[in-house]
């Protein structure tokens, strides 16, 4: 592991211990504000037959959970790229809950919720680079590429090396 991941990854994943250790121990407060998103994600995964738990109470302490997972795994490199994949996935619907510029009537609070709401984004791309860093090494979707290369390769040969072997025992029956 190079310096820098070895510094990034434990400063990418910082705000994943403080912000969800708070939500998790005040759930019924965050859950208030998590609502408004909550409760359509919920109708839209049973809606495609997925039992979700419907309780934003309860949705507020998983999220906070796989956050401090995904954190914990970012900063040991247990499993770097799907503990970034998994804080980019809880990034998504906390900020989406917890920025709701938009809904802002308050020029201060609404200035505030939008700095807010693009430091998320802006670690939600850090998180997408982590996702995709594979440590110098061969990604999935280029192996995948080299293995079937190679069996190309290798049916070729088989395929050749059998017409051979078909001429050949073509020349000694005749």
């Amino acid at each position: 592991m190079t310096v820098s991941r070895l510094v990034a990854r434990p400063l990418l994943s910082s705000i994943f211990l403080v912000g969800p250790i708070t939500s998790y121990k005040n759930a019924e407060a965050v859950a208030k504000t998590a609502e408004p998103v909550t409760g359509p994600l919920v109708k839209a995964a049973q809606k495609a037959g997925l039992p979700v738990e419907h309780d934003p109470v309860t949705l507020v302490r998983i999220n906070a959970v796989a956050q401090v997972l995904g954190a914990l795994g970012l900063i040991t490199g247990k499993f770097p790229r799907l503990s970034a994949a998994l804080l980019a996935g809880t990034l998504v619907p906390t900020t989406l809950a917890g920025h709701r510029f938009w809904d802002e009537p308050d020029p201060a609070s609404k200035k505030q919720q939008q700095v807010q709401f693009a430091k998320n984004l802006s670690l939600l791309g850090g998180l997408i680079i982590a996702a995709g860093d594979t440590d110098g090494k061969p990604g999935l979707a280029w192996r995948a590429g080299r293995a079937a290369k190679d069996a190309r390769r290798e049916a070729k040969q088989l395929a050749l090396s059998a017409r051979r072997e078909a001429k050949l025992a073509k020349a000694k029956v005749a």
